[in-house]
Parts: C-alpha cells; sequence; structure tokens
C-alpha cells in the first residue's frame, strides 16, 4: 500500500499538500481526544481512589478549554461542601 501511495505521490505531486493537511488534522483530533480522556474533570480512570474528581475542583480552576473573558480567580465558591 505505500509503495502505490509512494507512485501516486510521484506522478501526481500536487497529493502532497493533501495528504499533509489530512495527516494533521488527524493528528489535532487524536490530541484533543487524548486531552479529553486525560484532563477532563468528568472523566474517572480510577474509581477507587479518586470515583468523583469533579468534586476536588475549586472555584477558580479552568476546565474548559476556551473560555471567552473569563477571569476564574475573581470567582466566588458557587456551591456547598460535601
Amino acid at each position: 500500500m505505500l509503495v502505490t501511495i509512494r507512485k501516486q505521490l510521484r506522478n501526481h505531486p500536487a497529493l502532497i499538500p493533501l495528504f499533509f493537511f489530512i495527516g494533521g488534522g488527524a493528528a489535532m483530533s487524536m490530541l484533543y481526544l487524548a486531552r479529553l480522556g486525560l484532563r477532563n474533570p468528568d472523566v474517572s480512570w480510577d474509581r477507587k481512589n479518586n470515583p468523583e474528581p469533579w468534586n476536588k475542583l475549586g472555584p477558580t480552576d479552568q476546565y474548559k478549554f476556551f473560555a471567552v473573558n473569563m477571569d476564574y480567580s475573581k470567582l466566588k465558591k458557587d456551591r456547598p461542601d460535601f
């Protein structure tokens, strides 16, 4: 299969940017999925030691990927302690 791709790229060099951008998009989507699985407070990989990791977040912790004009350091606590 790689030999066929190499022959096509030699015969049609205009396909090189196509492979580059599709490969880059696939890599970025895999990195985003890895970030969601590792950094999201809703995901619990260890149920014995930390069954509810979202309860350990403080009101000043930023867990969103992109926050528009939000200063988390000035937020007050909006929920009770359990």
